[in-house]
């Protein structure tokens, strides 16, 4: 709904201006400002667009390149507070970094477009007093639900009929009734948002003297960003070993900004597994902060997106799309777990949250807190080169040690056919299990078996839109591609061969993994923790307590289990395959993969019982596996950053990927060859491709790539811009710029 602000403002812009519309436009469109109508930057306004009434942002001044004749009159401004300006500059920046249209950008921070909307009015009740009620009205009785009613209303503020007949245990029928023989006043409301605030003044557990240390460091960042806006900017790296208490010491930081009046927003990588992180926060500031997923509600959505814009959400933890929520006062950012690469968004606009936060903190002039025990070799780098500040915390707290890490070799190990847990493993649970303790088994894999093929003709099942095999989900009877969501029951016969139950699984899974334990240690009770078995907050919340309420023995899951959970009767850990993550070109393969295992390993011992980790290995003498053994992860990432800086590749040297894509073969390889011959030359640049990407048909779109190696001083986004200048695109198919690329599939 429209409101046409007829006040005037000095700041106000004239007779024109340019609005930014949330679409894939080319840039900003010019529209007429009525007499009357104060406009300002970062007003939210409805304008006409061809035959409809859209949403927008007022820019800036004018571009003057339409002809005043052909301008259109902005329809009204939206009763919102405006864009803050670092926001806007944000939006810009994000833009031109990853070679996106603003309109684009602009509409993942207006990603709940009914939030845009005036609240629409409902009905509240207020009591009538007893000398107002009607004396002749028969109906008029005072049962003990209706006086529970009366004894829950105020006299102050109208309740819900909802609200009213929860806090009163009675229907909404018997709140409605009361209205109708006149004990109750109706009245017509806009509900207001109101969240409980933490409290920042409470105190928070006695810290160790180096969470003290660091703590106080980010405090005082904090502060300085208050009374020295200038010089607010700071990237804190807060480096430390599992267990060692990373999240109390930026609760610190978190308390100063509320108290400052600020607002403060919270990233984690899996937002959905965070139960144990909500509890914590509830328990240290007497409230919950805002959380912000895709498991929300529309109406959930709608609440919290104009709870941050009008300041009420003071304290939002959520995932990657959260850093573009409106926040009028933002004073903090905490990216948990940096390294984590599900902050890299691979649709869309593909930026990586953790960079896109350093950006916003630095343009709203306020310190970011970047958080993990096995940093990225970027921030690394960024420390060692003095661009962030390292605060280190070196030790468990309360007192508990890191656990024992140990290297099964499988190559000494004596199998039977189909079992995937060695005989050391299963010796090591057998006596955990008997000693009152609990066990984590890991394995990167869902579903029950990662290739299914036809025993008679080799036949493999492949999705029809992917270049990939289906996946064997057992306990759902399912066939599922992991990559287009295709979800089949397993076929009859071969379609190849038409031979009938001739299907064989190939490889474990974790629901191949349970079985053999069930099959093994038939006493033992399991759950599994993945994300196709866990699919809510509270799924996985449950999960955790019956995890903490020694309901479970085993817990075998993938790596959404490997952050964050604390168990405090967990001692052992077995990785059944720890070699997984290293296949492939991946540049990043040994990093991610020493990151992936230390995180899991550091999930045994975090109490008083003494931890131990066992990983399953074909190649115990891999450089990760010896790092792990050793707990010498700073030599580990320096001959990691060693490798990657002769090779000239990131941090040391940029890459940037084109991926075309197109329903259609012929026109994906032609528009592919165009960019190969207009490629960029130069001794700095090298291109690569174009080559089939490794999944070069992706939910029904066939893909190539190119991809693009070039020195630090190459400015990569405007080399890009002239090549793909040069090449004029048919309306089927797509390319898609990478800047930073994290996958290379």
């Amino acid at each position: 709904m429209a409101t046409n602000h007829a006040t005037t403002s000095h700041s106000s812009l004239q007779d024109r201006v340019s609005i930014l519309l949330p679409l894939p436009l080319s840039g900003v469109y010019d529209y007429r400002v009525l007499p009357g109508m104060a406009v300002t930057v970062g007003d939210y306004v409805i304008v006409p667009l061809g035959g409809r009434q859209v949403n927008g942002v007022v820019w800036g001044p004018p571009s003057l390149e339409v002809d005043e004749k052909k301008l259109k009159d902005i329809i009204g401004l939206l009763d919102l507070p405006r864009m803050p300006d670092p926001l806007r500059r944000f939006v810009d920046w994000v833009a031109s970094y990853t070679l996106t249209p603003p309109g684009t950008v602009l509409r993942m921070t207006m990603s709940v477009p009914s939030a845009l909307d005036v609240p629409r009015a409902t009905t509240a009740y207020f009591p009538v007093s007893e000398s107002d009620r009607p004396e002749t009205d028969s109906r008029i009785r005072i049962t003990a639900a209706r006086e529970r009613v009366l004894s829950s209303l105020s006299t102050t503020e109208p309740r819900s009929a909802s609200s009213l007949a929860r806090i009163a245990g009675v229907s909404p029928a018997v709140v409605r009734s009361m209205a109708d023989v006149g004990l109750l006043r109706a009245v017509s409301v806009i509900q207001k948002i109101r969240l409980p605030q933490p409290d920042w003044r409470k105190t928070g557990p006695r810290l160790s003297d180096p969470q003290s240390d660091a703590a106080a460091a980010l405090v005082d960042s904090v502060r300085l960003s208050v009374a020295k806006p200038e010089d607010g900017f700071v990237v804190k790296l807060l480096d430390g070993v599992t267990g060692s208490g990373k999240t109390e010491v930026y609760f610190e930081a978190i308390a100063a900004t509320l108290a400052a009046g600020r607002q403060a927003l919270i990233l984690l990588p899996e937002i959905a597994l965070t139960a144990q992180w909500l509890k914590r926060f509830t328990a240290r500031f007497d409230a919950p902060p805002f959380e912000w997923h895709s498991d929300l509600t529309g109406a959930e959505r709608r609440h919290g997106w104009r709870a941050a814009i009008s300041g009420e959400a003071s304290v939002v933890v959520g995932a990657r799309s959260a850093l573009f929520l409106p926040f009028p006062s933002l004073g903090l950012i905490i990216v948990d777990e940096e390294h984590d690469s599900s902050f890299k968004q691979e649709d869309g606009v593909i930026y990586n949250a953790r960079d896109m936060s350093v950006v916003r903190a630095r343009m709203g002039e306020f310190p970011i807190v970047l958080s993990s025990a096995t940093p990225s070799l970027e921030t690394m780098i960024n420390t060692e080169t003095g661009r962030y500040d390292r605060l280190i915390l070196p030790e468990r707290h309360g007192g508990a040690s890191l656990p024992a890490i140990g290297l099964v070799d499988m190559r000494d190990e004596v199998l039977d056919r189909q079992s995937w847990l060695s005989p050391t493993l299963q010796q090591a649970i057998v006596d955990t299990l008997s000693a009152g303790e609990q066990v984590m088994l890991f394995l990167n894999r869902r579903g029950y078996a990662p290739l299914t093929l036809c025993r008679t003709c080799g036949n493999r099942l492949e999705c029809p839109n992917c270049t990939a095999w289906l996946v064997e989900h057992r306990l759902e009877g399912r066939l599922q591609c992991h990559h287009c969501g295709l979800s089949i029951r397993l076929p009859e016969a071969c379609s190849k061969c038409d031979a009938v139950a001739s299907f064989a699984a190939c490889g474990p899974g974790v629901e191949r993994l349970a079985e053999e334990v069930m099959l093994r240690i038939p006493n033992a009770r399991f759950e599994i923790m993945a994300s196709d078995t866990v699919q809510s907050p509270a799924a996985a919340g449950a999960l955790v307590q019956r995890m903490q309420d020694r309901e479970i023995d085993i817990l075998i899951g993938t790596q959404i289990m490997a952050k964050g959970h604390h168990f405090p009767l967990l001692t052992l850990v077995g990785v059944v395959d720890a070699d997984l993550g290293l296949a492939g070109g991946d540049l990043r393969a040994a990093e991610r993969t020493y990151q992936i295992l230390h995180q899991v390993s550091g999930r045994a011992g975090r109490a008083e019982r003494p931890g131990r980790v066992l990983l399953q290995s074909y190649r115990p003498d891999h450089a990760v596996m010896e790092a792990l053994v050793s707990g010498d992860r700073d030599r580990f990432m320096s001959a990691e950053a060693a490798s990657r800086e002769r090779h000239h590749m990131p941090p040391f040297g940029r890459l940037a990927a084109l991926i075309v894509s197109g329903p259609n073969m012929a026109a994906v390889d032609d528009v592919a060859r165009a960019l190969g011959r207009a490629r960029p030359t130069g001794e700095e640049i090298t291109v690569l491709g174009p080559a089939p990407a490794p999944l070069s048909l992706l939910r029904g779109r066939h893909r190539r790539r190119l991809l693009v190696k070039a020195t630090r001083d190459i400015n990569v986004q405007a080399l890009l811009r002239s090549w793909l200048a040069r090449v004029r695109l048919p309306g089927s198919v797509r390319v898609q710029t990478d800047v930073d690329p994290y996958s290379f599939l």
